[in-house]
């Protein structure tokens, strides 16, 4: 179906630079100045732990997404598989010996960063899932045992990052996989089937949910139950939102999030404060802000030749835009509450780390735009 060709794909650090998306490049380094300052106003206009955190890691991680750039996509293409099984490695070991807070174990305290694997691994099964798609025979796409090995690549980091519980970041590692799987040719019947087999068992599968996330679900149905307790922060999230108006309260002048109404305003609900002070208006810039780099990144991926490039861009770019609608569905109360932060925008370092690994990838896709990998 696609013939590969060897070419001299060697390019000096000169002719790197020139390829480098600047439209992307210059996207990425205005969300990252807009997050740092709406850090800045959750830390009450002043330069404290949160910011300095926040500014830092965007820094770090910033350069690292450009020294991955510059490396060959066929060093990805090799590397897919082993930083699939690496990340495997550490949820078992963060499942043993991994921090416990509020009652799950998500977390290795690496002390710069605090490291959530099962972020790194919304992008590791979407790089393993491009290696398995473009080396895998055309013919042998649809077959019993192709999707089946497909599917397990899938369910064994699903299953590891339920048991921390973590239900939230299993849906997107799931909703990740499966595009790589449409994408990479399965047949939308197989889709159909398991939609209609997990509408079959979603009352099963609801019963072994943790009594804080079936709590979740009731919230959402109706936030107003429990008005003080669990549907507090969404109560509040909707308030501050629409307190914002049309052009905002203007910067650090948000009253919900100041007086405190809001907690935890830095992470998963940054979208409440950022709206509360730029209003409509400012909300609808960062959306268009999102949209071009989700735009740039599918365009790279149409550009590139090889398959494997092709696939993690658009692979990529669907799941940055899912996790920018759960999140903004849920700070609306659109959705259960489930822990999905805005990308680049939500305080912590490896949901940051995870997406400027991405953002690397695709930028070394289109640097090397012209290679392609047999």
């Amino acid at each position: 179906m696609f013939q590969h060709t060897r070419i001299n794909s060697d390019l000096n650090f000169f002719q790197k630079l020139k390829n480098l998306d600047y439209i992307l490049l210059v996207c990425i380094v205005l969300l990252s100045i807009t997050s740092t300052l709406v850090m800045y106003s959750t830390d009450g206009g002043e330069f404290l732990y949160h910011t300095k955190s926040h500014a830092s890691k965007l820094l770090v991680f910033f350069i690292m997404m450009l020294v991955i750039s510059f490396f060959n996509i066929k060093f990805w293409h090799h590397l897919s598989y082993f930083f699939y099984f690496m990340t495997i490695l550490l949820l078992i070991y963060v499942s043993i010996f991994g921090i416990k807070a509020s009652g799950s174990q998500r977390w290795i305290d690496l002390y710069y960063i605090v490291l959530q694997p099962s972020e790194l691994m919304k992008i590791a099964v979407i790089l393993c899932l491009a290696k398995y798609y473009h080396r895998v025979n055309v013919e042998k796409i649809n077959s019993f045992i192709s999707i089946s090995l497909a599917l397990t690549l899938i369910l064994i980091p699903v299953i590891l990052v339920l048991a921390q519980p973590d239900l939230g970041t299993s849906i997107l590692i799931i909703s990740s996989g499966l595009i790589i799987l449409w994408l990479g040719g399965v047949k939308i019947k197989y889709f159909f089937v398991s939609f209609i087999a997990f509408l079959i068992t979603l009352p099963f599968a609801i019963s072994f949910l943790q009594p804080y996330q079936k709590l979740r679900i009731l919230t959402f149905l109706d936030p107003d139950r429990d008005p003080l307790g669990a549907g507090y922060q969404i109560i509040q999230s909707k308030i501050a939102i629409g307190s914002g108006g049309f052009f905002g309260k203007g910067f650090l002048q948000g009253t919900q999030s100041y007086l405190e109404f809001l907690p935890e305003k830095h992470t998963d609900f940054i979208f409440t404060l950022f709206s509360e002070e730029f209003g409509f208006i400012g909300s609808i810039l960062l959306l268009f802000l999102y949209t071009i780099i989700i735009i740039r990144i599918v365009s790279i991926g149409a550009f590139v030749k090889s398959i494997f490039a092709k696939l993690f861009c658009f692979g990529f770019a669907f799941a940055i835009f899912i996790y920018i609608t759960v999140n903004l569905s849920m700070v609306l109360g659109l959705l259960p509450i489930v822990g999905s932060p805005l990308p680049i925008m939500s305080y912590g370092g490896s949901s940051m780390l995870a997406t400027m690994i991405g953002f690397g990838i695709v930028m070394s896709a289109k640097i090397h735009s012209k290679q392609t990998i047999i």
